[in-house]
Order: C-alpha cells, then structure tokens, then sequence
C-alpha cells in the first residue's frame, strides 16, 4: 500500500535483453519441447516466454534409451538433443507459436562453429522469434569433442559467429561442469552475447545394481531438479557479478521463494524445467506468490530487488 492508503500499481514485467517480458517466468528449453503438450494441459498464459527445444541445422536422432531416470529430488536425462532439425522447425513447429502470447526464444544447438552460425542464418528474419538461446554445452567435434562451453576462447568464436548471423538478442546458455563460469561469461559478453543463460544440467550418472551398468543408455547424463538448485544459484550470484549484461536463471526452481532467491542474486528472470514435469500449472503459482511477496514489501517491480542480496553493485 502508497502512504496515502492506495494500492500500489505492482508490475511483473520485466526487460531481458531488450526482449518485453510480461512476467519474469519462462519454460526452459528442453522439458518443455515445443509446447504441443504444455497448451492442452494449461496454455500458456502464465508465462513470460517460451524457450523451445535446441534446433539444429540438421535433424539430429539423439542418444540410446533408457533416457531419463528419476533420482533423489531431481532426474538425470540423456536425451542428447534429439530434435527435427532446422527445416522441419520452422515448418511445422513455429507456426502454432507464434503470437501464443509469451515471448519466443529459439534454443539452438551444433557440433560447429559453422553449425551453430548456420541455424542463427536460418533463424534470421524468421517471423514470431523475438530471441535466441545459444547452447554451448554440445560436444565440439572438431576439437576433440571438448565442449564450447569449457573453454573462454571456444566459446567467444561461437559466440562471435552466431553474433554475425543475426540481429535477435542473443542470450548464451552456460554449462555448469566448469571451474570458472564467471570467465566464460565475460567470454561471451565480449564477443557479443547479449544476456546470459544459466545453469545447463550438471553431469552425473546411475548405476542399475540388478543389471551391473548404467542405467542410461548414454552412461552418463544431466542432472537437473530441485537437487541442483544451491548450485545454480551460487553461479548465478558469480556470473552477475563477472558481467553487465543481464542474466537468466535456472536451476530446481519450483516456488516462489527460489524465483526471489534467484533474483535477490542477480538473475533477471528465471526458467522452469524440471518443475514443469510434475507442476504444469506451477508458473500460475509462481506468479501469485511474487505479487504476494510484493504486496508485502511494498515493491512495484521486482527491480528493485534484483542482485539485492549482493549489496551495492560494483559497475
């Protein structure tokens, strides 16, 4: 409430990189595909934006089953990108997406330099796309399959390439499996990216006692869900704190109070994967504890209390 008694006129709304979000609540890339299932179950109405499945330039088949395994307050999946490829997306996925109400972002994935700047080219001037999610966790092959995502370097030639391909806001998607995020950001702040998008799955496996090997047919796979949360957060406090372009953070969110923990540490807005498995309606939630919490504070927009928790900001 104003002092003068009179509600105050709160806003959800927030600016990631330019893209106008109505709310700070997006469906990450991957669990969430490319939203067929996710309409008829609730629409989309509760989101800020839509991140869809990695497109590559060439339709990928994935790994061998099993895929996805449960584990202790998360999942591990090994799922390997499979996806359509960049014709059959623009065919016959972007069209039902387009002017759903959130904004649009493309998550898109390659083996390649050449790879990735080849789907930014095909994205390009594509109508209903309001952003890009580069994911550089894929393995490089012409480097000895190092991820993009391990090396500065690596990561600022593809970050650069794809820059050159496209006037969309770029946002980088970083992997976790690194000693030093905050370097790998500031390698694509400099070479162009405008935002940052973190965190990517953590890698860890299952063993199948009964069977005596990996459950997954990939042996090892992406640890994702409430389970990685504490490390998503601390890296998203790091890579805030490394750049000044804006951040997108991810990582186990399923309540309100992760979301302002996530912003309280300097993250923009936010993703939901996981979560999204087993509380489709959990955006909805979301959204009503943040009015809640800002009611309760007085805020207007939520602003006001990004990167609070790491004091006065340093640029």
């Amino acid at each position: 409430m104003s002092e003068q008694g009179q509600p105050l006129e709160v806003s959800l709304a927030v600016d990631l990189c330019g893209i106008k979000l109505d709310n700070p609540i997006l469906a990450a890339s991957g669990p969430f595909g490319y939203g067929h299932e996710y309409r008829e179950l609730t629409g989309f109405k509760d989101l800020g934006g839509i991140i869809v499945k990695g497109v590559s330039l060439e339709p990928w088949e994935g790994n061998p089953p099993p895929r996805v395994a449960e584990t202790a307050s998360g999942m591990l999946n090994a799922v390997g990108l499979q996806n359509p490829g960049l014709k059959s997306f623009l065919e016959d996925h972007l069209p039902s997406l387009r002017g759903a109400g959130p904004r649009l972002l493309v998550n898109l994935v390659g083996c390649t330099v050449e790879e990735y700047a080849g789907v930014a080219a095909g994205l390009e001037g594509a109508e209903g796309i309001d952003g890009l999610e580069l994911n550089i966790s894929c393995p490089n092959v012409k480097a000895g399959g190092i991820a993009f995502g391990t090396d500065p370097q690596a990561t600022g030639r593809v970050v650069s390439a794809v820059r050159q391909e496209t006037k969309l806001p770029l946002l980088v998607k970083l992997s976790p499996n690194v000693t030093d995020i905050g370097a790998i950001a500031r390698a694509a702040e400099e070479a162009g990216a405008d935002g940052i998008s973190l965190i990517n799955t953590i890698s860890g496996m299952i063993i199948d006692t009964a069977q005596k090997k990996p459950l997954l047919g990939n042996a090892f796979g992406g640890l994702s869900g409430p389970a990685i949360m504490p490390v998503a957060l601390k890296m998203v406090w790091q890579v805030a704190e490394a750049v000044k372009i804006p951040v997108l953070g991810m990582g186990g969110i399923v309540s309100a109070g992760d979301t302002l923990q996530f912003i309280m540490a300097g993250a923009r807005a936010v993703a939901l994967g996981t979560g999204l498995f087993y509380e489709p309606d959990l955006p909805s939630q979301l959204k009503a504890g943040l009015l809640e919490y800002m009611d309760k504070e007085g805020l207007r927009t939520l602003s006001e209390i990004e990167g609070v928790a790491r004091g006065p900001k340093k640029f």
